[in-house]
């Protein structure tokens, strides 16, 4: 009889091996004793407990083995490259080893506050640095509202196209992009042709070799590669809203743009304020990339933003250990910004991301 009872027990809560053995015995040990329903009960539950705490143990195992090769990839490339700031601390010229080059200590450091005109050089350079992500921060709201409009679009393949067209362009390098803009907007390129055959204009449009507008410029070229890259993650958001709160604006009253403002921005507003913070940790880290490609003699003064500028100076006026110095006081920074950020959505919102 107590038999049944156990094989009973041990069916209901599901588990195999060691564990469901070890409730099986608890069980026909509280039904076997002398004791009331409701202890026999508690017993149960305590059981059910212990073997559930078990099998979490080993799921938690499980996916901590999945997580950790991520792990070593972030230590070799994230942390093991730090050991670099050393270089900072010497007057390194390559090909000389760094243990026979003379250690100089601050001086580095000292160099960017006492020389005029290294100050007004990287006075301009955080200029750019700040325009661009604080125009890039500003216009961070436009995924958001680009996701909302293509979730609204009813015709599938419709959707689906504009999705594929907009994507696309992130998966395009930097290299190729300018290869565009250069056939498309240089002084012999289409639009500029175009222009003078329909005699708009009759000098070519400096679009490319040309101060005026650098920050705006750049700004169109990431909102072009960006913002399909950028909709997805509030894509995913959007189709993760409960329908039941769709469906009950409907049944108060609230017609599509009345939930879209109701219903779908503040469920996404989570999502938006993480990515939020970390653009502004990341507030120094515009990238190289696309303002290497993009840069010549005639813009170079606006476009040189801090990543820009820590390369031509350590590979392009071969200062390496000036550049890491750079380097190093735009990282500490940019972890301060990161930390302050958190603090300050912990104030507000009560929750940070660190």
């Amino acid at each position: 009889m107590q038999t049944s009872s156990s094989t009973e027990t041990d069916e209901t809560i599901g588990l195999t091996g060691g564990a469901a053995a070890v409730v099986g015995r608890e069980v026909e040990a509280a039904e076997g004793s002398k004791l009331s329903r409701r202890d026999r009960r508690a017993a149960k539950k305590a059981a059910k407990m212990a073997a559930e705490a078990h099998v979490d143990k080993r799921h938690a195992f499980k996916l901590w083995l999945y997580v950790a090769p991520l792990l070593i990839l972030v230590f070799l490339f994230s942390y093991v490259p730090l050991f670099g700031w050393i270089y900072a601390f010497y007057d390194y010229q390559p090909p000389i080893p760094l243990s026979e080059s003379k250690f100089v200590g601050l001086q580095w450091f000292e160099m960017m506050v006492q020389n005029p005109a290294q100050l007004r050089t990287i006075g301009q350079v955080l200029l750019n640095t700040f325009a661009m992500s604080g125009l890039n921060i500003l216009t961070s709201f436009l995924p958001v509202i680009f996701a909302i409009a293509l979730n609204e679009i009813r015709a599938k393949w419709f959707k689906n196209l504009i999705q594929t067209l907009t994507t696309l362009p992130n998966f395009i390098s930097w290299v190729l992009v300018y290869s565009i803009a250069f056939a498309m907007f240089s002084s012999t390129g289409m639009v500029n042709d175009l222009l003078q055959n329909l005699h708009i204009i009759s000098e070519p449009i400096k679009f490319l070799d040309s101060p005026d507008q650098v920050w705006l410029k750049m700004l169109l070229w990431n909102l072009w590669k960006g913002l399909g890259w950028g909709s997805i993650m509030y894509l995913a958001g959007i189709a993760g809203i409960d329908p039941e709160l769709y469906e009950a604006a409907q049944v108060d009253g609230a017609n599509r743009f009345q939930q879209i403002i109701h219903v779908t921005i503040p469920q996404l507003m989570p999502t938006y304020f993480v990515l939020l913070m970390l653009s502004i940790s990341n507030f120094l880290n515009n990238g190289m990339d696309q303002y290497y490609v993009f840069q010549n003699a005639f813009n170079q003064k606006w476009i040189q933003v801090l990543d820009l500028y820590v390369y031509n100076v350590g590979m392009g006026q071969n200062s390496l250990s000036l550049g890491t110095a750079i380097s190093m006081l735009k990282s500490l920074v940019s972890v301060g910004l990161l930390l302050l950020v958190n603090w300050l959505s912990k104030r507000t919102r009560g929750v940070g991301i660190v």
